[in-house]
């Protein structure tokens, strides 16, 4: 069951102290959400290693997991997770009793291992039977991400009030902690394509202040949208990323 600890998320803010309470059903909720979103719903998506990517991502937030020495373009959030299940002294599997980094070199060994290692399904088994652990871990992400954005936009007014809007809204919620996982903060600045990110700081900066007023969902959907197909256009063409574009899109229509 979700630790009742973060049923509740104290976000202090520079305007208001928001005491914003969150139950284990709606946690739960969004774990199933979060979890569909990044893995079709399929147990055997829960340790994927993407087509063009050098890394394996793990768990239902598809958590970034680096071998040894890669370059880190994009945040590592993996071992962030493990750490935070060794803090609920929660008993890990052998392969993350071993490896503080990925312990594939390849995408091709990590396929054989996932194929043939038990190692590999014990950390599969792991990943799905702790899916209220990893929403716990996420939402802890939301808790500390407001300050670090504010100190980040010259525009700390209005993301600030997108921010507390979204909050206090019933689908406004999952889209904050989902978007968050899924694209995170926004304020590393590795994470740039030509000097632009594409976080959540960006999209609630570029949030329509008169579609806001109508239709907070709408407008926090559309600009998500727009960020990200100019992720797209700003990134290597070896990268290839267009391809993942209609799925972005159609993650970002939950949100409505």
């Amino acid at each position: 069951m979700i630790a009742r600890l973060t049923a509740v998320l104290l976000l202090s803010l520079s305007v208001s102290l928001a005491n914003i309470t969150i139950p284990d059903a709606t946690l739960k909720d969004i774990a199933g959400k979060i979890y569909r979103n990044e893995t079709g719903g399929k147990r055997e998506n829960l340790v994927v290693w993407n087509n063009g990517e050098n890394f394996p991502s793990l768990g239902i937030g598809h958590f970034i997991w680096y071998k040894y020495k890669e370059p880190e373009r994009f945040e590592e959030s993996f071992p962030l997770l493990v750490e935070f299940y060794k803090s609920k002294k929660i008993a890990l599997p052998k392969i993350l009793r071993m490896y503080r980094y990925a312990p594939w070199k390849t995408q091709a060994e990590f396929l054989a291992a996932k194929q043939n290692d038990q190692e590999f399904k014990d950390l599969e088994s792991f990943l799905y039977n702790t899916q209220s652990v990893q929403i716990e871990f996420i939402a802890n992400r939301l808790h500390a991400s407001l300050p670090k954005i504010l100190a980040h936009t010259k525009q700390s007014k209005k993301v600030e009030q997108n921010f507390n809007a979204l909050l206090n809204h019933p689908v406004g919620l999952y889209a904050l902690i989902d978007y968050i996982n899924f694209k995170g903060e926004g304020i590393n600045e590795n994470e740039r394509y030509q000097g632009q990110g594409w976080g959540l700081l960006q999209v609630l900066e570029n949030m329509n202040d008169q579609t806001t007023k109508k239709d907070l969902m709408l407008s926090f959907r559309n600009s998500a949208k727009e960020i990200l197909t100019n992720r797209v256009n700003n990134s290597p063409k070896e990268r290839n990323e267009e391809r993942w574009l209609p799925g972005w899109k159609n993650r970002v229509e939950t949100y409505l």
